[in-house]
């Protein structure tokens, strides 16, 4: 049977391998966490250490290996371990019971063969994986059987002689070959170190070695440099194999890897900030696969993996003491936590995965609060303090929906445990903030009972990623879809939203209704850049923003200019310019609302119910305001000329998505989900469309009508020159060209808001479209002081005050001036 020194089990009790140290000192409740305007904890320089001393014991980190992966030892009769026993039991159970066990067996499982298809034995290679663990798992059925362990061990050996080995060629999918595969091998000999014949063990290292010699070079084509998630996979399998090889040469390739230091002087390090392509930008965006958004999946992975290879090579000879480590550290705050619903990562991050069946919204949120527990046991005491609050926050705010126990796994939850029952760490509370994220054209509003997310595109950032038989009607995730999240609705997303939503009325979206074709049924990507500049805007003080996007449609004459307003409890969108000549009808979805299997909320239009069945549609041309229960209002203060409304039940299967050989396609069960739509429809190759609407989050019926009749929020202007609005307290408008609108003036294209504020004003100004090298602004108000101003701007008091901002080299920045 497995077992762990016995003096490692409080150690793992109290937080991992590693232990958690000074869990509680001081810990509080503040809101998560560094603001993105704030300067970096340190300015990369490049990793800078000496060679560590030879690592004199290899039996520590092969203990801490397995504790890391397994969780080591703990009380299985403890009901909080009961979820997380369960699904691993479960999961090994059901691989256990398929496994073909006979002697003149050519594969594992006899739906994975030949094992000479580098996806058939990257799979039996997971599968197995998962047996390990729950073989070294106390509490589940299979625990320390040797039955079970002996068949692991001839399973690896059939796969390396028939399969994955050092003489074979590669085909198919390289990240089979160089990630998948030997991440999975080398876990599974960390576990069952002691049943695999030495001879063995090396054969595997070979293969491995040939494989994934070091973690910046792939193999398939060595002109590419690794970056982000795989080169800090990559690190880990060398850590692991440095470890179970005793081989200190693996172990700081393992470090440098990590660093970038074996290549292009560090260009490709994990601890840097970019300015382009992959890896962390200083406004908390994150890209990968060169222009995806992905701080969920890969930027998750990522997390998890520099925070596993950090952990696994302390105290050895590769020990990471990169002075750039903090930059990894600040991401938490800057690039991570503002996606985090309660537990929730959104899906607006997801890139093509938003199309895994087995890896929703609910998963990838455990899986950072996983990451991030595994990546604090390490960290200094000022990051490990802020993220228990945060942690303790999400999980506490989650738990009756999504309880994290029975994702976390055995080492997650240890950790979370501990965490949760240390009465001197305060759980932070839902932040309050509005952010741009200009790095990779997204914006989030947080408030106390809701959060708004906005995906965008440019010649920059991909509108969408297909590619491996998955995301398959991904088409307009990127072209404006607005998502909703609700404290009282948290699975709209995760609840078969994307099988069978309609991929042509996804909210926020200006499309062409013509029908598209799948594109991404191979192995190949498919990535889409529109041709546009403009996408991004500005926030002020935290609270505040504006966002626009030029649209140009894909394949399609589809042109729009569309502008989203975040004010305190409200959203204003517009769009205007709206122009094709194709000969189809274009239209805007304002809500394409998931109501589950059976809701049917009463929908009110000017206060009058409409019917709740599906099968209701109708023209709502006269609509000055309408009402969903239990999501919020609809306000129109430019007319509802062209609204349609529709209730329908929508059904679809995940593999009508995702067909993806190691991501769970083949999923062909049918859903059904009810559907509540408002859109409007711009006609036939509309010229100068326009729409505008108000979007009040959890506002009431009452609320929502009080609203429709005031004159608070007002459109300035919504033209294809500038796109504005006020509240009376606030100017928020995007220029577009050269234009003034009630004493607000800019002389080119940028985004603007100008706040009162109790003795003064404060301006914040961005140039989405990085196509100016400054922007002059003139107030319509007098001020005689500049309280506060960033380097980039200088002010002319006085009557009207002239603001002139730099914005050559900003890439979308905010710049912001406080004025009284």
């Amino acid at each position: 049977m497995p077992k762990l020194p016995s003096s490692l089990n409080r150690r793992l009790l109290l937080g991992g391998a590693l232990g958690i140290v000074g869990i509680g000192a001081g810990a509080g409740g503040a809101a998560l966490f560094l603001r993105p305007d704030e300067p970096a904890t340190i300015t990369p320089a490049g990793p800078d250490y000496p060679d560590a001393p030879p690592t004199v014991d290899f039996d520590a980190p092969r203990t801490r290996a397995l504790e890391l992966l397994v969780g080591g030892e703990f009380d299985p009769s403890d009901p909080e371990y009961a979820p997380a026993i369960a699904t691993i039991e479960s999961e090994a159970a059901n691989l256990w019971d398929a496994m073909d066990r006979g002697d003149q067996r050519t594969a594992v499982w006899p739906d994975l063969a030949p094992v000479s298809d580098a996806a058939n034995a990257n799979n039996s290679y997971r599968q197995l994986y998962r047996i390990a663990v729950a073989w070294a798992t106390p509490g589940t059925s299979q625990y320390g059987d040797e039955t079970i362990a002996a068949a692991v061990v001839d399973s690896l050996a059939l796969l390396y002689d028939g399969g994955y080995n050092e003489r074979v060629e590669q085909v198919g999918n390289w990240y089979w070959w160089e990630i998948g595969t030997p991440t999975a091998l080398l876990k599974t000999c960390v576990i069952l170190y002691d049943h695999i014949p030495a001879e063995r063990m090396q054969q595997y290292f070979a293969a491995v070695d040939r494989w994934c010699p070091d973690a910046d070079m792939r193999v398939v084509n060595p002109n590419i440099h690794e970056v982000g998630a795989n080169r800090a996979d990559k690190a880990v399998i060398l850590a692991l194999r440095g470890i179970l090889g005793e081989d200190d040469a693996k172990l700081r390739l393992a470090r440098d890897g990590l660093s970038g230091a074996t290549s292009d002087d560090g260009r490709h390090s994990l601890f840097q900030y970019v300015t382009e392509d992959d890896g962390f930008y200083r406004d908390g965006s994150l890209i990968q696969h060169d222009n995806v958004p992905y701080v969920a999946a890969y930027g998750t992975t990522m997390l998890a993996s520099t925070g596993l290879a950090v952990s696994l090579l302390a105290g050895s000879a590769g020990e990471v003491t990169d002075a750039n480590l903090p930059v990894l550290y600040d991401a938490v705050e800057l690039s991570y936590a503002p996606f985090l619903e309660d537990g929730l990562l959104m899906d607006c991050v997801y890139g093509r995965g938003i199309s895994r069946p087995g890896q929703r919204d609910y998963t990838n949120g455990a899986s950072f609060i996983t990451a991030l527990t595994q990546l604090a046991v390490g960290a200094p005491q000022e990051y490990r303090e802020r993220w228990h609050s945060g942690v303790k926050g999400w999980i506490e705010r989650s738990q009756e929906t999504f309880p994290y126990a029975g994702r976390g796994g055995i080492p997650g939850l240890s950790r979370a445990r501990a965490i949760l029952e240390d009465d001197a760490i305060e759980p932070a509370p839902r932040p309050e903030y509005s952010r741009v994220f200009a790095g990779m054209d997204r914006a989030v509003a947080r408030r106390a009972g809701w959060s708004w997310a906005l995906s965008m595109s440019s010649n920059r950032v991909a509108a969408y990623e297909m590619g491996n038989w998955e995301n398959l009607h991904g088409w307009y995730l990127g072209d404006g879809m607005t998502y909703l999240y609700l404290r009282t609705d948290p699975g709209q997303y995760n609840d078969e939203f994307w099988p069978t939503v309609n991929p042509y009325r996804l909210p926020g979206t200006t499309v062409d209704t013509r029908v598209r074709e799948v594109t991404a049924a191979s192995e190949g990507m498919v990535v889409h850049l529109p041709e546009n500049d403009v996408a991004g805007g500005a926030a002020l003080g935290d609270r505040y923003a504006v966002a626009a996007m030029e649209l140009v449609g894909d394949g399609s004459s589809l042109r729009a200019k569309k502008a989203w307003f975040v004010f305190d409890d409200a959203i204003v969108a517009l769009g205007a310019d709206i122009t094709a000549s194709d000969g189809r009808n274009i239209v805007t979805t304002v809500e394409h609302r998931n109501l589950g299997a059976e809701g049917a909320p009463r929908l009110s239009v000017n206060g009058d119910e409409q019917p709740s069945e599906p099968g209701w549609s109708a023209t709502l041309d006269g609509a000055r305001w309408v009402h969903l229960e239990g999501v919020g209002g609809y306000l129109f203060p430019s007319g509802a000329t062209g609204l349609r409304g529709l209730r329908e039940t929508r059904t679809g299967a995940w593999n009508d998505i995702e067909q993806g050989p190691t991501t769970g396609g083949g999923d062909t069960e049918i859903h059904s989900r009810r559907y509540a739509t408002l859109w409007f429809d711009h006609g036939v190759s509309p010229v100068d469309g326009k729409y505008a609407y108000v979007l009040l989050p959890t506002a009431d019926e009452a609320a929502t009508a009080t609203a429709a009749g005031s004159d608070n929020m007002r459109i300035l202007a919504n033209n294809a020159e500038v796109q504005a609005v006020t509240d009376g307290r606030m100017f928020s408008a995007h220029f577009w060209a050269a234009r003034e609108v009630e004493g607000l003036a800019c002389d080119g294209p940028a985004s603007v808001l100008a706040a009162k504020n109790d003795d003064g004003y404060t301006v914040a100004i961005a140039d989405p479209g990085r196509t100016t090298t400054k922007v002059v602004v003139e107030l319509p108000y007098a001020a005689s002081e500049v309280v506060e101003a960033d380097d980039t701007i200088e002010v002319e008091t006085g009557d009207r005050p002239r603001i002139t901002v730099k914005t050559e080299g900003s890439l979308g920045a905010t710049h912001t001036v406080r004025l009284r």
